[in-house]
């Protein structure tokens, strides 16, 4: 890993893995609430550098610096300001070293957590130099490249970007945040954020946190729509759902893994995907997120774009599923209802035990996958 940079990753046409929440690791090993949790990078090294190692144990290739919340700003409330390059360089380096040989790391950077202009007394110029005061200890600490993330306001992540750009030419992610009808807190729908984020300049673009895997798929497929980056997707486990009198997270790491590949299957190119959702436990990774994981070839096929010959509608494609579906043999559409010249997609998902679901759906076929033939990596 260390022989390749974070710009490579992102360019070789393959599904990238980050890590999880740090937060939630923290709180479960006994770190309470009312804590900076920031701090810990200076006060507990060995137990942030700890949770590092177990997600590269868990199969995590991006690592995310213990930072989140690492700005003057929000350290300013543990009258923490003049440590904020401190604290930012050693995440770095923690990260690093837990990362070693077979993870590379991100500086992570987070909203200021106050509004901006004309929302709030906060001018652009200001938030500006506060973000550069962080990312230039991340810099130093020796990140590979950055990530913006959890991001409501356009403007705020621009700010945050020009001042990465302004000391640094690595690469930066920029995931925004959607509540539960899909927009931004500031009524940025998902195309918007595409289109902004595109315009702005970020290597790859995407979301982060969020209403859960299902929410965001839905958010993704729309951005991928009006933009040709990369995408990335890092949801979490969702809002609890109310069952009886006790509200319960329906997202378990398996759900996850699952909606996983079908947020694969939503970008432009699946295999320009730059990354699968981060996880909030550090256990192996389920099978069905394995399967997309870099170097291996799926088990699964999973997308094949077809056009249907203008000359003879009624001649659909066929092909073999594999020894793993239920039952074993070929498959062919259950309708011959579309029209001569239509493309159409075949999607196949993985059910319980081991059998396979076909679903046939009519379609546009991006014009990036039309030349394309062939089962999807």
């Amino acid at each position: 890993m260390p022989e390749r940079t974070l710009r490579d990753l992102i360019a070789d046409g393959r599904v990238h893995l980050f890590d999880g929440a740090m937060g939630t690791m923290l709180y479960a090993k006994g770190v309470f609430i009312n804590v900076c949790y920031d701090e810990l990078n200076l006060k507990a090294p060995d137990l942030v550098q700890e949770i590092h190692q177990a997600y590269v144990k868990a199969g995590a290739e991006i690592l995310e610096t213990n930072t989140f919340g690492a700005n003057p700003v929000k350290l300013g409330h543990y009258g923490l300001v003049e440590e904020t390059y401190a604290i930012n360089r050693r995440a770095a380096e923690l990260a690093r070293a837990a990362g070693g040989a077979r993870a590379l790391v991100a500086g992570a950077i987070g909203p200021l957590g106050i509004r901006l202009e004309p929302f709030g007394e906060t001018s652009r110029v200001e938030a500006f130099e506060l973000f550069k005061t962080q990312a230039q200890g991340l810099l130093e600490g020796g990140v590979h490249g950055f990530v913006l993330e959890t991001f409501s306001d356009l403007d705020e992540i621009h700010e945050a970007l020009r001042a990465v750009r302004a000391i640094s030419d690595l690469p930066v992610f920029a995931q925004m945040t959607i509540q539960e009808d899909g927009a931004t807190a500031y009524g940025h729908d998902p195309e918007s954020l595409a289109r902004a984020l595109d315009e702005y300049g970020a290597d790859v673009i995407g979301l982060n946190c969020s209403v859960g895997p299902q929410g965001m798929l839905e958010a993704i497929e729309r951005m991928a729509r009006v933009t040709s980056r990369p995408l990335s997707a890092q949801p979490n486990a969702g809002l609890p759902r109310q069952v009886g009198d006790r509200k319960i997270y329906m997202a378990s790491p398996e759900y996850t893994g699952e909606y996983a590949k079908r947020l694969v299957e939503a970008a432009p190119a699946s295999w320009e995907a730059a990354a699968a959702p981060r996880r909030s436990t550090s256990r192996p990774w389920p099978p069905m997120c394995r399967a997309c994981r870099p170097g291996r070839s799926s088990p699964y096929p999973r997308s094949r774009w077809w056009r249907l010959p203008a000359s003879s509608p009624s001649r659909w494609p066929s092909g073999r599923v594999g020894a793993r579906s239920s039952p074993p043999g070929r498959f062919s559409p259950p309708s011959r209802s579309s029209l001569p010249g239509e493309w159409i997609r075949a999607q196949c998902w993985l059910g319980r035990g081991s059998s396979m679901t076909l679903e046939w759906t009519r379609s546009t076929c991006p014009t990036d996958r039309a030349p394309r033939a062939g089962w999807a990596r």
